[in-house]
């Protein structure tokens, strides 16, 4: 779209209205135009709050407006002619010199190129310069460009605000920094706080299975071995006092007496350490184990082990971490589930990927989510910890109502790993 010519747009005589250039006289400049819309122009120029000015194909100075001249400093009579880009646009903010061929107003009629910067600084009369937006429109008539019109303000508050904007978003940018900086060095410390406390509970649970294992085989040499010579003495005794009954009677009441103490004895030695997992494996022990809370509490169960050929079972901590494990299952289920059926799964896969999967699934009355996470579920947590320390993954589903399902998943070591290791 073509924009009227610099004399097209020049008002009619009047205080502070620009005289033509030499090449459109004035006569001529009024008439391209009806005085009404003359009249109606000027004032517009006149009461826009922009500086808006004209210059010709020698960068001279054609119009200007009150805004204008008064942003810079000049008065309109002192602008007139003059080459606009040597009086305030000669040189860079910094100080440079700013060359007309590398000026975009001036290429606006040069090459026929509108543009609007808001990068640059006009200079005013007293040496000072300010932040202007301008943008340049070439002129042209019957496909002759005549000049240019340019527009600009002072965004030199603008800058400001934008300066202190820019400011307050590097200081609000820095606080954050610092913020994440103190986030992260306090995520650190308890992260590093938290794998010593499971360094220390890992520490405790070997001492505690050690203790067991000394306690065990004390009550087993010492207990054990007294309530076999208390009962072959109450054998010995009975037979020489078979002839008087109520001794003999006496003596038989004893003898079930040891025999109960010595069963009670027996449980708590396995209960501190089972000696089918030292003897004879892991997998044995889980199906004794699962077999012997079967029985105690008469469950309806569903019992299967299928473990894949070519496994190592996991021995010293690692094993020991799965049986207690499965002890907490099976305790909970028989202390809070008032469950009626149970399954019970445990499946190995073969290497070269060996994983235990072991699965315990009641009927009973189930938990909340929130009684799951309580700060009391100490077995919950104990098995969650248990389960980490040997790189495994423990899922617990339930719901009121809908029973529970426990499952642990636990990588095993392939035949090359030194099961003393672990321990």
């Amino acid at each position: 779209m073509a924009i009227a010519p610099a004399s097209a747009v020049l008002p009619p005589p009047a205080a502070h209205t620009c005289n033509p250039t030499s090449d459109r006289p004035p006569d001529r400049a009024r008439a391209a135009l009806p005085p009404h819309l003359a009249e109606h122009l000027a004032l517009l120029l006149e009461s826009t709050g922009e500086g808006i000015y004209g210059i010709d194909r020698e960068g001279r100075c054609t119009f200007i407006n009150r805004a204008g001249a008064q942003m810079l400093g000049h008065s309109t009579d002192a602008v007139l002619h003059k080459n606009m880009h040597e009086l305030v646009h000669h040189k860079h903010a910094d100080g440079r010199t700013y060359p007309e061929h590398d000026c975009p107003i001036l290429n606006a009629y040069r090459q026929g190129l509108p543009c609007r910067m808001d990068s640059e600084v006009f200079w005013r009369a007293d040496g000072s310069c300010f932040a202007t937006e301008y943008s340049s429109y070439p002129v042209v008539e019957a496909g002759e460009v005549l000049g240019a019109v340019i527009t600009f303000v002072d965004i030199t508050e603008r800058r400001r605000e934008q300066l202190a904007l820019q400011q307050a978003k590097e200081a609000l940018q820095r606080t954050n920094d610092q913020l994440e900086h103190r986030v992260a060095e306090r995520t650190h410390e308890l992260t590093s706080a938290l794998d010593r406390l499971r360094e220390l509970q890992a520490y405790l649970e070997t001492v505690r299975e050690t203790e067991r294992t000394r306690i065990a085989r004390e009550i087993h040499d010492e207990l054990g071995s007294l309530l076999v010579a208390l009962k072959m003495d109450v054998n010995w005794l009975e037979r020489r006092v078979a002839p008087q009954a109520p001794l003999a009677a006496k003596c038989q009441g004893m003898g079930r007496l040891i025999d109960t103490a010595v069963d009670k004895v027996g449980r708590i030695i396995t209960d501190l350490r089972p000696s089918i997992l030292d003897h004879q494996g892991l997998w044995a022990a889980l199906e004794w184990q699962a077999q012997e809370f079967i029985d105690r509490f008469e469950w309806r169960a569903d019992l299967q082990l299928v473990v894949g050929a070519g496994v190592v079972a996991p021995q010293g901590g690692q094993a020991i971490a799965v049986f207690r494990i499965f002890q907490e299952m099976l305790t909970n289920v028989a202390r809070h589930a008032q469950a009626r059926r149970v399954a019970i799964r445990i499946t190995v896969e073969p290497p070269p990927q060996a994983v235990l999967c072991l699965e315990v699934h009641d009927d009973g009355v189930g938990a909340s989510t929130a009684d799951l996470k309580a700060t009391g579920s100490y077995g919950v947590m104990g098995m969650h910890e248990r389960a980490r320390h040997h790189g495994g993954r423990l899922h617990i589903d339930s719901a009121p109502g809908a029973g529970t399902r426990v499952r642990l998943l636990m990588p095993l070591p392939d035949d090359k790993t030194d099961p003393q290791a672990d321990a």
